[in-house]
Order: C-alpha cells, then structure tokens, then sequence
C-alpha cells in the first residue's frame, strides 16, 4: 500500500498533523504501507488536488482539504480491496 499526503510548502503544518494521524491509524491496525509526504505544488496539480492539505490512497484521492482523523483514516484502509481479502483469508 502506498499512502501520499499532499500539501502546500507553506501549510507544512498541516500536512504534518496529517501523517501523524496516518501513522496512528497504521500502527493501530498493524499495516504496512509506504507513506510520503510532499509539499509541492507540482505534484498537486498532477494529482488535480487544489487544496491542502490531500490523503491520496494507492492513487486515489480520498480526502482534500481537511485534515482527517485516525478514525477515517482507519474507515479508507479497511475500504481497499486488497486488505477485504487478506481479511477473508485470516478468517
């Protein structure tokens, strides 16, 4: 799983608080993924996000413009399709 936080060099912060909830979420529910942060506005419009701070998930973008919480986070890992069958194989 690949996780991309999106944000504006001048909205670090955000982005920040962002990846802190990211990193919550994934050590809560024991996944592994690779996550990023890029503050760029380049790699925003190649991605058509125009605010900031975005939570793009395995090239979707889930969230722009807020910073979600650990729950929502949680709610989008358990929506891949990829995490619903390794889950039915452990069941």
């Amino acid at each position: 799983m690949r996780i991309d936080i999106l944000c504006k060099p001048e909205s670090g912060q955000r982005g920040e608080r962002l990846l802190a909830n990211v990193r919550q979420a994934l050590s809560e529910m024991d996944v592994r993924a690779e996550v990023h942060l890029f503050c760029d506005r380049r790699k925003m419009v190649d991605n058509r996000v125009y605010v900031a701070p975005a939570l793009v998930i395995d090239d979707i973008v889930r969230i722009a413009g807020r910073v979600a919480d650990v729950r929502e986070i949680k709610s989008f890992i358990v929506e891949r399709p990829r995490y619903v069958e390794r889950m039915k194989e452990v069941a």
